[in-house]
């Protein structure tokens, strides 16, 4: 099994290289159980099979059970687009079997994705002091940034407010890491600090806020400024989401919107969403890193080697995490290729083309803007419409691959949601999409 295979290896990279040139790549469907059992019927056998036909089942079969997240079609959700530099690099690493948590270990992988977490940091205008690692998503960034917030206050009964349009997975990790959510409510679907401010009055022990820099659903940044003049005032641990939406700092034409952000005392952003890299990755930075160490460096005698003369930086002592791939290092390569006005660029395309079709739907009698969009999510109904008529049009877009354009919900209303992030996603798709909400 260990040994190099010359026909494997051609088998596996000529199937990389058809699923790389793929333009565009088709959105698929989802699969049926029955069907895909029955092409599974058999496979584990104590003598193994073909690796050919092994391939064949999955090219034939089971990637094409699956809504293909970098499709230019796919606008629910948070889509997916990396760049064939960071998927190819993807590959490389996975060849590598990198251990990427410790400096022993791999310090000139972890020495590259530091220098894209310094990158990122910057562009939020963080302290150079500043610093973190990439874990697997926003959920597990989060929980990671909020033990450290929890720890270091090191009250009792302690409280984090929240507001009532944070990602599920802030009231995941509080109630996983046994804090209360002080919930404060938001102004025009957006938390203030005029309103942390008043939900603060009479409270004890809160340690922390966190705020959102792109709200998943329509793309609403928090007023991060405000956030942060209250959150100095208390002396709360400050922690900016901006899973999806941090992204836009890379965007001259919203960079404004992130004022105050570079005061937070940790920040999130997945670049496997919006800064074009590869499932799994997330970028997790402390403005003092230090404390991040004290709460999640392990202690066991088979790690004491790792921690021997305090210059190394090892990436498990900055989230809950221990073994970990490499995962910023695809996200490095495509950056270190492509430049960072690409990234820039990129980024740009998806905001003009949320205000295009913005405008789009404006013109459209049939049609109604939610409202205008701050960064690339686009909220809007169909007049006259119920929830079962959206859930069956969308039904339609994907049976015909049109488009996967799913319902979300928007003050208890069903309501319609384009996510645009793929760079090659164009105003001629949105339109073929609007026309199909006449009938």
């Amino acid at each position: 099994m260990h040994s190099y295979d010359e026909r494997l290896t051609t088998l596996v990279f000529d199937y990389m290289r058809q699923r790389l040139a793929l333009d565009p790549v088709p959105l698929d469907h989802p699969g049926e159980k029955d069907k895909l059992d029955a092409a599974l019927a058999g496979l584990m056998t104590a003598k193994g099979n073909d690796p050919a036909r092994v391939l064949d089942i999955y090219d034939q079969q089971l990637s094409r059970a699956v809504i293909s997240a970098d499709s230019n079609r796919f606008l629910s959700f948070i889509p997916a687009a990396p760049t064939k530099a960071a998927l190819l690099f993807d590959m490389v690493v996975s060849c590598a079997s990198l251990q990427g948590i410790s400096w022993l270990e791999a310090s000139g992988a972890i020495a590259a994705e530091n220098q894209v977490l310094r990158l990122i940091a910057d562009r939020a205008g963080m302290p150079g002091t500043a610093g973190g690692c990439f874990v697997s998503g926003g959920s597990a960034a989060n929980l990671s940034a909020l033990v450290v917030a929890r720890d270091t206050a090191g009250l009792p009964n302690a409280k984090i407010a929240v507001s009532d349009q944070a990602h599920s997975s802030i009231s995941n990790t509080l109630r996983i890491i046994g804090v209360e959510a002080l919930v404060v409510p938001s102004e025009d679907h957006r938390l203030t600090g005029e309103a942390l401010r008043r939900a603060l009055e009479g409270q004890e022990n809160v340690i922390g806020v966190v705020a959102t820099s792109g709200t998943t659903n329509a793309g609403i940044i928090d007023d991060l400024k405000g956030v942060a003049e209250v959150a100095r005032e208390r002396n709360l641990w400050f922690h900016v989401d901006g899973a999806y939406g941090g992204a836009g700092l890379f965007a001259p034409s919203v960079r404004h919107r992130y004022e105050g952000i570079e005061h937070a005392d940790s920040f999130v952003v997945d670049p496997h969403k919006w800064l074009f890299a590869p499932f799994d990755c997330a970028a997790l930075i402390y403005r003092d890193p230090r404390l991040a160490r004290a709460v999640h460096t392990q202690d066991a005698s088979y790690l004491d080697v790792l921690h021997t003369d305090g210059g190394e930086w090892n990436p498990t002592d900055y989230a809950y995490h221990l073994t970990r791939r490499a995962r910023g290092l695809p996200l490095w390569f495509s950056l270190a290729v492509n430049g960072t006005d690409a990234y820039t660029e990129a980024v740009e395309r998806g905001l003009t083309l949320a205000r295009e079709s913005a405008e789009l739907i404006r013109e459209s009698d049939h049609l109604e803007l939610i409202r205008d969009p701050e960064l690339s999510a686009v909220l809007f109904r169909r007049r006259g419409w119920t929830s079962h008529d959206y859930y069956a049009w969308s039904e339609r877009l994907l049976a015909g691959q049109v488009g996967f354009v799913t319902p979300t919900g928007w003050e208890g209303e069903t309501v319609a949601r384009f996510a645009f992030l793929h760079p090659g996603t164009t105003i001629e798709i949105v339109k073929e999409i609007v026309a199909t909400m006449r009938d």
